[in-house]
């Protein structure tokens, strides 16, 4: 059946991790952790929508490290490095969308040596941070020379996101701004986007300093405006930015930033996605210089997202797609410097039987 694979939490991701590896010829679903004792035992199958599959979601850690399995695709909330090493030293590979892209060297040293040591891969990848922020700007800057500026940036409706509790308490909109400015998202979202940034910055030889330059901007409401964590009411935040920044001599030289609307009326200041509407940009600025705006990454009504949304499945299928790649590859920490291109498959009914990623030729 290809490589067996355990999903570790079903929210968003989780869920839509589960059908990328259910439509994967080269993948098997071995089992899940879930967080929710409502879901403990609930077949693997019906959590996705799906007929049974014989296999049941649990929240016993050490039964699913018992589980025989070639791969983990780690996804809650929140990471936690005790549980992802815990993981690795079981004899199972890891993909995370929740770090590990380009880590500090004393970090990276210490989780290469965990790997290596159980023969197996830790790999960060997923959309933003873990793609959109680096391998994206990476692969086009091979188009350009003399290199001044890279930028990769989101312009998203919030109200999409389908994860209220997050929306409210943690990135605290339908707050005060005074109470915004103690948002964690600067330090924690900055955790990835450091990583992303200092990737780009190392490959394409920037000199840079060793701190970000980081804002924040906010916009408040001046009329109610309707989002599924309720009413955000007028002069409470409905619209954030969070822009990240490597610089050179105090000249920005790589820059992730994210731009998340409650829509694009009643703010103060006036904000909207402009003519484009929502999508992801990466430029470069050189000889030439480049703009790329990938588009479809996001629903089409509010409504629609919060059933299914583009940019979650993006960030899972990311996930799915590279764990052949990282099954096949050498034990250690590994970012997308270290792995060849990471391609997705052909629809089942489209495909050729057998593996896709061992370099068959027609020649």
């Amino acid at each position: 059946m290809g490589f067996r694979v355990i999903q570790w939490a079903t929210g968003g991701v989780g869920r839509a991790a589960m059908e990328g590896v259910l439509e994967h010829p080269d993948l098997e679903l071995a089992g899940a952790w879930v967080h929710s004792p409502a879901k403990e035992g609930v077949d693997l199958g019906t959590l996705v929508g799906r007929q049974p599959l014989g296999v049941t979601a649990t929240g016993d850690i050490a039964a699913l490290l018992a589980t025989e399995a070639d791969c983990v695709l780690y996804s809650p909330f929140m990471a936690d490095p005790n549980v992802v090493t815990a993981i690795l030293e079981s004899g199972k590979n890891v993909v995370t969308p929740l770090g590990w892209f380009y880590p500090p060297e004393e970090e990276r040293a210490r989780m290469d040596a965990i790997a290596k040591g159980a023969g197996v891969t830790l790999h960060g990848t997923g959309i933003n941070p873990g793609g959109i922020t680096e391998r994206f700007p990476l692969m086009i800057s091979a188009l350009s020379g003399s290199i001044t500026h890279v930028r990769a940036e989101e312009f998203s409706d919030i109200r999409t996101y389908g994860a209220p509790d997050v929306v409210r308490d943690w990135m605290l909109f339908g707050k005060t701004p005074e109470e915004a400015r103690t948002s964690i998202m600067i330090d924690a979202l900055g955790a990835g986007f450091r990583q992303s940034i200092f990737m780009v910055a190392d490959e394409l030889g920037f000199d840079v300093e060793p701190q970000l330059r980081t804002t924040h901007e906010m916009a408040v409401a001046t009329a109610p405006i309707d989002s599924p964590i309720g009413p955000i009411q007028p002069g409470t935040v409905a619209a954030q930015r969070f822009q990240w920044e490597a610089v050179v001599g105090g000249e920005p030289v790589v820059t992730a930033a994210v731009n998340w609307l409650m829509g694009e009326e009643h703010l103060d200041p006036a904000w909207d996605f402009g003519r484009p509407g929502e999508r992801f940009e990466v430029e470069i600025t050189g000889d030439p210089s480049c703009l790329t705006t990938f588009k479809k990454l996001h629903p089409e009504t509010v409504a629609a997202g919060l059933v299914r949304n583009p940019g979650v499945v993006a960030t899972a299928l990311h996930c799915v797609n590279a764990i052949p790649y990282v099954c096949r590859a050498e034990p250690g920490l590994l970012t997308y410097l270290d792995l060849p291109l990471v391609a997705g498959r052909a629809a089942r009914r489209l495909g050729r039987s057998g593996p896709g990623v061992e370099g068959r030729s027609r020649r």
